[in-house]
């Protein structure tokens, strides 16, 4: 997602506590746009590099909010108001940050 110019890039390991998933990867795009390529380089980088595709994608670049659900690893893609709006960090403030990219 750096490559696609995403912002504030973090990855959250939930475990043990989560039934959720595994892993959530966070970051923030500038435009409705960029979180659109955002979503399409998740995909097509993780079907290349491990061959598994999504169990579900959610929402739309043009609503401030992306997720693709990976099952273990949720990726949220979001525009900078909805992204604090829904505080992640914050709800999951007791999960280790293995990754912190501004």
């Amino acid at each position: 997602m750096e490559d696609k110019k995403a912002e504030n890039i973090v990855l959250l390991d939930l475990r043990p506590d989560a039934i959720i998933a595994d892993f959530f990867v966070i970051c923030t795009g500038l435009s409705d746009r960029q979180l659109k390529a955002l979503a399409e380089h998740v995909r097509t980088g993780v079907k290349e590099r491990f061959g598994k595709l999504p169990t579900s994608v959610e929402g739309a670049s043009d609503s401030g909010w992306v997720l693709v659900d990976y099952g273990d690893v949720i990726v949220h893609l979001f525009m900078e108001e909805k992204r604090r709006f829904y505080d992640l960090e914050g709800l999951w403030r007791s999960a280790h940050v293995l990754l912190s990219i501004q």
